[in-house]
């Protein structure tokens, strides 16, 4: 996991987020049970997408990440899948060489753009979904977006369920905002606590 401190404080103080989606660029796939063609393998990195934003009730942003405010801007990240290819995305069998590290992951954070004035966003960047081991390996980036600086990012591991592709892999993006909601996001905050009293300390002499 990797966290900066000063930032995140920053992040704790603010009301707005900015959701910017599902990013499949950097995922690999096992091509057991992933056996589609090119348009129905976007069809289906679409569909993660929307469903999240058609069903907020159910994909509680908000409510996981403590902010009153939520905005959404999907542009870059239905760039990104779009020119998802499949000799690109499938492979036999998740190995280590598939796997992210918090340096990839905040260098490739870094190559990005974000053209907004809200002060930070969330995505999530899909490293893997493996149908032999059943599991999906998901970062969580909260992103400085005047600088493309990584303030969190943090590897969370979740089964998928259900019938269907759509429904089977969904099921980790709800297990994963159910984990920030219960145990994650105290977890964070928790790791800046004695910062956030010692500046509160400060404040008050």
């Amino acid at each position: 996991m990797y966290l900066d401190e000063d930032l995140f404080i920053d992040f704790l103080n603010q009301r707005d987020i900015l959701w910017t989606g599902i990013n499949f660029s950097k995922a690999r796939f096992t091509k057991q049970g992933f056996e589609y063609p090119q348009e129905v393998m976007h069809y289906y990195l679409s569909g993660w997408n929307t469903s999240i934003i058609n069903n907020q009730k159910k994909y509680d942003i908000r409510l996981s990440f403590h902010k009153p405010i939520m905005h959404f801007d999907l542009a870059q990240v239905t760039k990104l899948n779009k020119g998802v290819k499949l000799q690109q995305l499938l492979t036999d069998v998740i190995s280590h060489h598939d796997i992210l590290n918090e340096e990839q992951v905040k260098e490739y954070i870094a190559t990005l753009s974000f053209q907004t004035s809200i002060p930070y966003a969330l995505s999530f960047l899909v490293e893997s979904f493996d149908s032999i081991t059943k599991r999906a390996s998901i970062w969580v980036v909260i992103i400085h977006t005047a600088t493309s600086q990584v303030v969190l990012a943090e590897n969370f591991l979740k089964k998928p369920g259900g019938f269907g592709t759509s429904n089977y892999w969904g099921r980790t993006f709800y297990d994963l905002l159910y984990d920030i909601k219960t145990s994650a996001f105290t977890r964070w905050r928790n790791l800046v606590q004695d910062r956030i009293s010692a500046m509160a300390g400060e404040g008050q002499k």
